[in-house]
């Protein structure tokens, strides 16, 4: 992975609340010999915040 850039909008549409995740990224794979791979897959884990009384 030689960049990443994450970008997060909220959204309140009615009683609806809605997280926009924007994932940008550019790989780079070289070789002399045989195959490489450069993998554009994300990891993404969204937690919800606790209400505070």
């Amino acid at each position: 992975m030689v960049h990443t850039k994450t970008k997060s909008y909220s959204y309140k549409v009615g009683k609806n609340q809605f997280l926009v995740i924007k994932i940008f990224q550019t790989a780079v794979a070289k070789t002399r010999n045989g195959n490489a791979l450069a993998s554009n897959a994300a990891n993404v884990k969204v937690f919800k915040k606790d209400k505070k009384r």
